[in-house]
């Protein structure tokens, strides 16, 4: 099995279709405080540019918002309270 950095690219429908399994996995991982999203990656187990196609559907729709920098140039992001979760 290939590690989450290495995995080969996958067709971006099928990154898209797990929108939905994904943003709930993801903001399990917030409840613990903000992340950066190669911390989010790692926590769920897959790549980076997978975990920032979902961490930016999810800041488009109100999801998670970043809240501050890391050194490293990394937006931190932290779940916002939503009256529904997917």
């Amino acid at each position: 099995m290939n590690a989450p950095n290495t995995a080969p690219n996958r067709d971006l429908r099928e990154i898209i279709r797990e929108e939905p399994l994904m943003t709930s996995r993801i903001l399990d991982v917030l409840a613990d405080g903000p992340h950066t999203v190669p911390e989010i990656a790692e926590a769920i187990g897959r790549p980076s540019h997978e975990a920032m196609y979902w961490v930016m559907g999810m800041r488009r729709y109100g999801w998670v918002r970043e809240i501050n920098v890391t050194p490293e140039g990394y937006f931190r992001y932290q779940a916002v309270e939503k009256k529904t979760r997917p």
